[in-house]
């Protein structure tokens, strides 16, 4: 099988139809759709069971108790059945040639030594694209470059293999739900080429009770895993200025480590970043 579909689910029985019915008009069927319910408490299972029995696309369907999005990856990575590896949350949709797209391109690097996935674009529902992203053909370069040397911005829509995924699990820290995807995408970027083209492979919409709308909160209250982000951003290869936003950023969090032995350090110099942080946890407290 090439792809796995990777769903992580949470209480979403109300948005996943959307999403079932994308992946059954896909042009390209080479696909299975493993869905990991983070212990939701509303009907998916049922739904879920309807559409297996269904059986008009492959479904693997596995829960497990809330432990955050996080977590969810890392059990779908270690389940998936599919070459590569693409994550496609729970209230958003795929084009019906999303997946014969993705194949295209993974056509022209499957033989290729040094990738470790490949990147189309997201869009919202009406088609614009995510962060008004111009054409830029096709770049093969780490995530950071991209970012900071090509200077593309906006949502990303990441398919990485598999085994690459299976040697930069995600760090499942006792008592936090949250971990940034960026603290693997920029492991990821440290060993591995992406394979970025300018076509668009998935539309998303940010909703009210979603991840991004209270990304503080889950920062503030994952402080840990927010740190070590932000901590190997500062060492990244990357602007002066967007280092030291990164310092503040890890400042702006490391308060809420309330534990000596788990705190993260950087080097002494970074210490100038630290009064510009309080600006941030005067605001944060309430989150808390």
């Amino acid at each position: 099988m090439l792809i796995t579909v990777f769903t992580p689910t949470y209480n979403r029985a109300y948005r996943l139809d959307a999403l079932y019915k994308s992946l059954c008009k896909q042009t390209f069927t080479d696909f299975e759709w493993l869905i990991i319910d983070d212990g939701s408490t509303d009907n998916t299972k049922e739904l879920v069971d309807a559409w297996i029995r269904e059986d008009k696309i492959k479904i693997r369907y596995i829960k497990q108790p809330n432990g955050g999005k996080h977590r969810a990856i890392n059990r779908g990575v270690a389940e998936a059945k599919g070459v590569l590896f693409f994550i496609v949350d729970s209230d958003d949709i795929l084009p019906i040639d999303s997946l014969e797209k993705i194949n295209n391109h993974y056509l022209m690097i499957k033989d290729r030594k040094g990738f470790g996935g490949l990147c189309g674009l997201k869009a919202d529902y009406h088609g614009q694209i995510v962060g008004g992203e111009k054409k830029f053909g096709i770049i093969e370069c780490s995530s950071i470059d991209l970012r900071y040397r090509y200077k593309v911005k906006g949502d990303m829509s990441e398919v990485f293999y598999t085994s690459v995924m299976k040697e930069f699990p995600f760090p499942e820290i006792e008592n936090e739900r949250f971990c940034p995807e960026a603290l693997i995408w920029n492991r990821i970027s440290s060993k591995y080429l992406i394979h970025y083209f300018d076509e668009t492979t998935y539309c998303c919409e940010y909703l009210d009770d979603g991840l991004t709308s209270s990304i503080v909160k889950v920062r503030v209250k994952s402080p840990i895993a927010s740190c070590m982000t932000y901590a190997e951003l500062v060492k990244a290869p990357i602007p002066i200025a967007q280092r030291f936003r990164s310092a503040i950023n890890f400042w702006r969090f490391r308060r809420y480590i309330t534990s000596k032995k788990d705190r993260i350090h950087l080097h002494p110099c970074w210490s100038l970043a630290w009064p510009f942080s309080l600006i941030f946890y005067f605001r944060d407290r309430k989150f808390r």
